[in-house]
Order: C-alpha cells, then structure tokens, then sequence
C-alpha cells in the first residue's frame, strides 16, 4: 500500500491566504493535510497576536487534518560553525532554526512553541524542522519532551522506537534555480512510485503560489499518486499508536 502525506508548510496568520487556498485544493482531492504550525514572530506577525486564527486551524483538525509544531520563528540564527550555516543558508535560505542548536536551546524554542498553541487550544504531536534540518541536540529535546515524532527531508523518525520510515519529500523550490525541471521532476517522480509502495511526500509552501505552474504540477503529482491508489494520510498515521489521537 502506497501512502501519501500532503503537508502544508509556514502555516501562520501571515500566510492564511495561501495556506486556505492549499487546503481547498486538499479539500476538492478528498484528502486530509498536515499543517506545520509557525507559532512564534514570522514575516510580521506571531501566532498569539492574531488568536482568532487559531480557530480557523482547529476546524481544520477537527475535519481530520493533523497540526504540527513548525520551529518558532522559522529563522536560522548565530549558532553553529561557520559550515553549519553555510549548509542552513544553501538548503534551507536562511529558514533552518534547528539546524545548529544545543539541547537546552532546541527545548526552550519548542516549549514556546507549545506553550503559545496550549493558550489558544491547539496541541501537537509532531515536529518537522524548518528546512528540514535539525541537529541531533533538537531530537532528544523533542524525545525528552514528548513529542511522537520528527521529520527530515529523507522520512518520518518515531522518537519513541527509533524508527525511520522513510519517504522523501517532494518540494519545489520557487525562483531558484531549476525551477521548471524541480516541478517536472516532482510529477514525474510521484508517477513512477506510486505502484510501488511505500511512502510519499508532497510539501505546499506558501510561496509556491506566486509561481505560475507550480499549483498545477503539484496537483498533477498527488492526483497521480491518488490514481494509482495510494492512500492519503497525515503524519500520524504513519507513526504507530498517534492515529486517531489528534
């Protein structure tokens, strides 16, 4: 059995445009979304300065979507060697927060996180690193904290048994370079592993949507995957004993 997980990144007040638009797409498919939540200062706005948001992600988890702790700021910051930031502003354009922090530093961020969400009713299970990227310090600061399980770029980790599931993420990577060949490849490589089991991840940014064509190639790759019977999912399902506890 194929499994899908669509995942909306950068869920925030600041982006509640795009990210209704993503999961009206998700909505017309008959598939449930997972929400990576940006609970602390982001492009102007924090998630406790515009509570009434957090009703809007509430309806959507109450529908069967599933919210995930997204970072806190979403912003890379001093830590770290010089390489490691190297590596952060590469992949990840300044966006990998986690990339370099020690334990204590990874555990405060994520206990703001929760603490902010908590306030407004909201609660998660799962953490997925902005940029994918997290330094081996913010996994056992997830794990002491509870959390069920992380993502990187290459699976889903349950930091509970140790084990990965792997399935890598599908994304596009808007202005860059190779743009046009990234959306055909992500079509294509949808396709060609639909039939083969498994587990497939397709990652919606906010900014995907000012890029003409990028919408269209992503839906063509989920619908492929649908096609072919892949089943739609969200993050918890894949980890054992977190479904149906969101």
């Amino acid at each position: 059995m194929t499994r899908l997980v669509v995942s909306v990144h950068d869920v925030a007040s600041a982006t509640a445009g795009q990210t209704r638009r993503w999961c009206a797409d998700a909505d017309s498919l008959g598939i449930p979304v997972s929400l990576l939540v940006i609970p602390g200062p982001w492009r102007g706005a924090a998630l406790a300065d515009e509570p009434g948001y957090a009703e809007v992600l509430r309806a959507r988890a109450a529908r069967g979507d599933e919210l995930v702790l997204h970072g806190w700021t979403h912003r890379a910051g001093p830590e770290g060697s010089p390489p490691r930031r190297l590596l952060g502003r590469l992949v990840a354009r300044g966006a990998a927060e986690f990339a370099a922090l020690d334990e204590a530093q990874a555990a405060d961020r994520l206990a703001r996180g929760r603490a902010v969400l908590a306030e407004l009713g909201l609660s998660v299970r799962g953490f997925t690193p902005p940029g994918w990227l997290a330094s081996a310090a913010t996994d056992r600061a997830l794990a002491r904290a509870g959390f069920h399980y992380t993502t990187s770029h290459f699976g889903v980790l349950d930091l509970r048994s140790g084990r990965m599931r792997r399935g890598f993420a599908l994304s596009h990577r808007p202005g860059g370079t190779g743009e046009r060949l990234g959306a055909a490849t992500m079509e294509r490589w949808a396709r060609w592993n639909a039939g083969r089991g498994g587990l497939i991840r397709v990652a919606l940014h906010p900014d995907d949507l000012a890029r003409p064509g990028l919408r269209d190639a992503t839906l063509r790759a989920i619908e492929a995957v649908l096609a072919a019977g892949g089943r739609a999912v969200t993050y918890s399902d894949v980890v054992p004993d977190t479904a149906g506890s969101r």
